[in-house]
């Protein structure tokens, strides 16, 4: 039987390795339970209610048992389970719904050119420092109803706190938890002002929110605003360079899209199905399970490739890159009663930005290596220097459609 050490940095869980193991069986062990690796068992075993939101058990698993950093990853919606699960969740929904989201677009048009203008004329940009990391932090902002001028600082604690999924976040912990204290101050001063002084943004929906009279309170408030400061900005920044990476190596589908912004919702699938920066997604077994031919005690660990089952050749005859493609849905977000609260957030803002690149950084290359995170746990970029046609400053807008891509 094959065996992956996932904590191994240097391990890549989309190469050729994670295929051939992929061809001989839908499953391997690992360091941490075993790795699913198939699209069929994956999508079942997301859904099957034998099973947990795995995440809880992260902090304990490297050692890290008590203190300010496992005392918040257990009461974040990644790690509560039933009940507790449902009514957090039930009280965050409208914030996302998706007309809410959906009328934010032309802001996120906007922000992005203001963006590019930046460095259009020069012809060369650090994709990460200079577009992704400044647009996600501060579509943060927008969202929260917070200066966007603050955008360093929030970005500064997103990134700091985004070593919680690292495969070294034992040795992380103090700078962890030094942006949960910051966070934690700002969101809350941010939380006192809007019950003072109510706003159209989502802080007052979440502030306001309320079932049969059940409201968050304001530790709640808390811990779900920093988690989607923190996870939000993370997440968008890391896969919005993963795009680049994967658009630039298929330098005809990078034209494509700069020709066809109606694809962009799609571009932004595709991409996350062949380079998703959560490269696995964590379930536990709640009792004895027999799945599909292999028993899981009850505490095992599962770990769904994301790539292995996004690119699964038994799922899709051609699993090639293709943004024109419709294709079987991938498990980024998870799936199930986890499937991510924020996924039209993340998938509007990208499918606003990546058509706009495209259009406005012509025969665009990579400019140089940059320098990545390990394809492991949560990957992206760090730096990522690109040159490109210039093209001066911002060309018409070409679409403000507003059509988004059904939930999954």
């Amino acid at each position: 039987m094959t065996y992956f050490d996932l904590a191994d940095p240097t391990f890549d869980v989309t190469s050729p390795v994670v295929h051939a193991a992929r061809d001989d069986s839908w499953y391997v062990e690992t360091n941490w339970g075993w790795a699913v690796l198939r699209h069929a068992e994956v999508s079942a075993l997301l859904r099957d209610r034998r099973f947990r939101q795995g995440n809880a058990r992260w902090p304990a698993q490297n050692g890290i048992h008590s203190g300010l950093f496992s005392d918040w990853w257990q009461e974040t919606l990644l790690s509560l389970e039933g009940d507790d699960h449902s009514r957090i969740r039930r009280l965050l929904m409208p914030a996302f719904r998706n007309k809410t989201i959906a009328a934010m677009r032309p802001r996120f048009q906007a922000l992005a050119d203001e963006l590019v203008d930046g460095f259009a004329e020069r012809g060369t940009v650090e994709f990460v420092s200079e577009f992704a990391e400044p647009y996600a932090a501060r579509i943060i902002c927008v969202l929260l109803g917070l200066p966007e001028d603050n955008w360093h600082q929030v970005a500064t604690w997103a990134d700091d706190l985004g070593a919680s999924f690292s495969i070294d976040v034992g040795n992380q912990v103090p700078k962890i938890e030094a942006a949960l204290t910051g966070l934690y101050e700002y969101v809350g001063q941010v939380v006192a002002d809007r019950r003072a002084h109510p706003q159209d943004d989502l802080v007052t929906t979440l502030v306001q929110a309320s079932d049969d009279g059940d409201r968050l309170t304001e530790h709640e408030l808390g811990v779900a605003l920093v988690f989607l400061a923190f996870a939000g900005m993370e997440t968008t920044r890391n896969q919005l360079g993963l795009a680049l990476q994967t658009l630039l190596a298929h330098p005809e589908q990078w034209r494509l899209l700069g020709e066809r912004p109606d694809l962009g919702d799609n571009a932004v699938e595709e991409v996350m199905r062949v380079n998703p920066t959560v490269t696995w997604v964590t379930r536990e077994a709640l009792e004895d399970v027999d799945f599909q031919g292999l028993h899981i005690p009850k505490g095992g660990i599962v770990q769904t490739l994301s790539h292995s089952a996004g690119t699964d050749p038994s799922a899709m005859p051609d699993p090639a890159f293709d943004i024109t493609q419709q294709r079987p849905p991938h498990h980024d977000f998870g799936a199930g009663v986890h499937h991510c609260l924020g996924h039209f957030v993340a998938r509007t803002d990208m499918a606003v930005a990546l058509p706009l690149l495209a259009r406005r950084m012509p025969g665009a290359v990579p400019d140089g290596p940059g320098r990545w995170l390990p394809v492991s746990g949560n990957t992206g970029a760090l730096s990522f220097p690109i040159r490109f046609e210039a093209t001066g400053q911002a060309s018409p807008i070409v679409s403000e459609a507003t059509d988004l891509p059904p939930s999954r």
